[in-house]
């Protein structure tokens, strides 16, 4: 069959139409995957084309994946989240969608108190166990789109579930089916795509579930979960682990079209963020993302990165507000009591800290020397120095100057009587054997003791 490309406008060759491989055994992929080894990264030198689409967008797994990994969240501090979610997205809905448990009373009392404030975005999405009876309770609560489980490699196929591939394919269809009676738009979770045989299961599956989809006039939306985090970026890596050629195979051979791609990763191999960027690239208009990376093991991808992501990609944060991200950090810190790393980017405390006083030197001169960008402004989170025995006169004046919002008429420089008592008093704390850096209240304890008026 040939069709014209809408984004290349060139007519392209589909011969042929994948079939499902019921095969005997799994195929572990023991060459890629020997358990007793590190993975291997195996090449094809197979590359497919770019192909971003016009809209790309966030979803959101913090109340879903992110709470499968810690203590659960209150429903006051979902709803809090929720709506600083909100805020960041925008009014153009950047982040477009947030994915909710629904089992028990306290997460429905979150749902519904969500749903009470009346936003368009993020969408209220749930994720439940593919029974007739949690059908019926997301209906009846208002939902409209909804996770389904469906775990597509034979990791999961045999050995979890017991079944051939065949018999897991009508299992899942079969669910499909029930969503489809309760009115409801399925968003099949593909569990563990980069274990899978993606053209003896993957695509004739998702074929199958298209030909439903059509029959029903009802969307289904296919998430490719990479479970394990094994998903690989590199040019020409192979299938199962390549993410381009995921996500291109199951834009050109099942015919899924880009809105309803979408990428769910984990960061095992520290792969999280830079694999969620090439499936916006090669043609998945979602990714999956939760606050602050939490999430099972390792971790999903930050939702907040991908702010960043998004408008490095497009130019633009198109409405969203990245100060919130700040507010979100502080909110899980003095709220939830949750210690995020001090390196982790753009949320931990030092992620625009210096402590060296060349670097303050430059940021007393320029702050761009030094900074990544403008923080203050995109983040409300002016950059900042940390005070120890290598910070120098620079490190000082810098963190005196910012500390009291001192104007640039009255801003302290190096060679100032103040800098150089303060230097002096914590040269003194190092020669008598501190190790540790100074805090801030230490730092105004000794400046009042030198020079109370400041």
């Amino acid at each position: 069959m040939i069709t014209k490309n809408k984004h290349s406008n060139l007519l392209e060759q589909h011969q042929y139409r994948y079939t499902l491989q019921d095969v005997d055994e799994p195929n572990l992929y023991r060459e890629v995957y020997p358990y007793v080894e590190i993975p291997k990264v195996a090449f094809n030198h197979r590359r497919v084309p770019l192909d971003m689409p016009e809209e790309i967008w966030i979803t959101d797994t913090t109340f879903r994946d992110g709470q499968q990994s810690r203590a659960p969240y209150t429903a006051t501090q979902i709803v809090d989240m929720y709506k600083m979610l909100a805020r960041l997205g925008g009014p153009k809905g950047i982040i477009r969608q947030s994915e909710f448990f629904v089992y028990t009373k306290k997460d429905r009392e979150a749902v519904e108190r969500c749903m009470d404030l009346g936003y368009e975005f993020p969408e209220i999405t749930t994720w439940i166990r593919a029974k007739k009876e949690d059908f019926k309770l997301v209906r009846d609560i208002g939902i409209k789109e909804t996770g389904i489980l469906v775990s597509c490699s034979d990791y999961h196929i045999f050995k979890k579930l017991g079944l051939s591939r065949g018999e897991a394919m009508d299992h899942y269809l079969g669910v499909v089916k029930r969503a489809f009676d309760a009115g409801i738009r399925p968003r099949c979770h593909l569990e563990d795509i980069t274990r899978a045989d993606f053209y003896g299961f993957v695509v004739p599956f998702v074929n199958a579930l298209s030909d439903l989809s059509k029959e029903a006039n009802i969307p289904v939306k296919i998430r490719m979960c990479d479970t394990m985090g094994y998903g690989v970026s590199y040019p020409g890596v192979a299938l199962p682990r390549s993410v381009p050629g995921i996500v291109y195979g199951l834009h050109h051979y099942a015919d899924v079209p880009s809105d309803m791609l979408e990428w769910h990763g984990h960061n095992d191999f520290y792969k999280g963020v830079v694999n969620a960027v090439n499936a916006w690239l090669y043609g998945a208009s979602g990714v999956n993302c939760s606050l602050l990376g939490i999430g099972e093991r390792t971790g999903n991808i930050p939702l907040e990165a991908m702010v960043i992501e998004y408008a490095s990609l497009t130019g633009s944060f198109d409405g969203m507000d990245p100060t919130v991200i700040t507010e979100i950090a502080e909110y899980f810190k003095h709220e939830l009591g949750y210690k995020i790393p001090p390196m982790t980017p753009f949320v931990g405390d030092n992620f625009n800290v210096t402590r060296a006083g060349i670097h303050a030197d430059g940021l007393m001169k320029d702050s761009e020397i030094y900074n990544i960008f403008d923080t203050e402004t995109i983040l409300n989170r002016p950059a900042e120095v940390a005070i120890s025995n290598t910070s120098g006169l620079a490190g000082i004046a810098y963190w005196i100057n910012k500390h009291y919002n001192l104007p640039d008429f009255r801003a302290v420089t190096k060679q100032d009587e103040i800098v150089v008592k303060v230097k002096e008093h914590i040269d003194k704390l190092y020669e008598d054997g501190r190790t540790t850096l100074l805090g801030d209240d230490e730092m105004i304890a000794i400046i009042d003791s030198l020079s109370p008026s400041i």
